[in-house]
């Protein structure tokens, strides 16, 4: 631990400063696990590898965790530090921002959990899931980046990226009626991809909750 000596007295905005660097570390750290999360589970689905998906399962505990020591840390530093203002709005976002962090990872984990459901290998085109999970990561980091850094810039971003995932929701809609209508044998399969395009587009709305956390400050 770093001591000061009485001939440089730290000033309370400086220790603030510090804490702050290290909430905003572990906030980064807990989207990464996030952002794998999201990676495998997409990755379990399009290869049928009920392994990985037991693993993001598994995963799953320790984000949540991770989220209330986060949440442990943030009100520490408010009783510890008593911010005021801008300061104190913005460890108080920190703590939405890590709640909505760990609800991402839950939707993964829902989609993990689809994998493991699904019988034999799938006859229905999964490749629109993998582009929809791709187009849903950059918007993770966006958001946490723009969060992080007050960037308004990249968090009018994520609201545009966010347009682009509601595309891919709608044609995925689209596509599993048609192929519901055409074999009723199917429509349980298509009924749990349904439910991977819609946790995959409620990932993003989180990830534009995250964002609008940014312009409020």
């Amino acid at each position: 631990m770093h001591t000061h000596s009485s001939h440089s007295p730290t000033t309370p905005h400086i220790e603030l400063d510090r804490e702050w660097d290290a909430i905003r570390t572990d906030l980064f750290r807990l989207g990464d696990r996030v952002d794998t999360a999201i990676d495998r589970a997409i990755t379990a689905l399009i290869n049928q590898d009920k392994r990985l998906a037991r693993d993001v399962v598994e995963a799953d505990r320790t984000i949540n965790t991770r989220r209330y020591q986060l949440e442990d840390a943030c009100l520490i530093t408010i009783v510890r530090q008593q911010p005021v203002a801008s300061d104190l709005r913005r460890i108080i976002a920190a703590m939405h921002v890590a709640g909505e962090l760990e609800r991402m990872a839950d939707l993964a984990q829902g989609i993990a959990n689809i994998v493991l459901k699904l019988n034999a290998a799938t006859h229905l085109p999964l490749g629109n899931f993998e582009h929809m999970a791709q187009a849903v990561r950059p918007m993770l980091r966006c958001c946490l980046y723009a969060f992080a850094y007050d960037d308004i810039e990249q968090a009018d971003r994520v609201e545009r990226m966010d347009d682009k995932i509601d595309q891919f929701y709608q044609q995925n809609i689209r596509t599993l009626l048609t192929y519901m209508l055409e074999d009723s044998g199917i429509i349980p399969e298509a009924t749990h991809l349904l439910w991977v395009s819609h946790n995959l587009e409620r990932i993003g709305d989180r990830c534009v909750n995250v964002s609008q956390r940014t312009l409020r400050r």
